[in-house]
């Protein structure tokens, strides 16, 4: 018996059971209390937009290879499977699915920001490294 195909939608609202998904204020909370937050949004964005300070950058394609704490690629940050990690993305949908990529690898405590990056940057919580609008 086959499945019958799935839309992003159907998927996102699967996974996202399995998540406990954060508010900006939370995944701030987090990064406070020992957690890392993970930029996955390319660099164009994050150039337009600006950083959250102390986010780790690391590009969607390599998030796997960079957390997973066994890796040979790991990065320094990633460092236990117990690690509370919040995936960012522009706006809460790459990152849902980002998360639940990361607890296959077994990093239990993974999830992400509702509304993602510019979630955060609504809220009014700090953004470093923004760049000049041209006119």
């Amino acid at each position: 018996m086959t499945e019958h195909p799935v839309g992003i939608d159907e998927l996102l609202e699967r996974v996202r059971l399995g998540l406990d998904r954060v508010t900006p204020e939370e995944a701030q909370e987090t990064a406070a209390a020992g957690g890392l937050l993970v930029d996955i949004r390319y660099a164009a964005l994050r150039e337009r937009d600006g950083l959250i300070p102390g986010a780790l950058v690391v590009e969607r394609n390599e998030l796997e290879w960079r957390l997973d704490p066994q890796g040979s690629h790991r990065a320094p940050e990633a460092v236990s499977h117990d690690l509370r990690v919040v995936v960012v993305c522009n706006e809460g949908y790459a990152s849902s699915l980002a998360a639940v990529s990361l607890r296959q690898l077994g990093l239990r405590h993974a999830t992400d920001l509702v509304g993602g990056f510019q979630a955060w940057k609504a809220a009014g919580l700090p953004v470093a490294g923004v760049a000049a609008v041209a006119e």
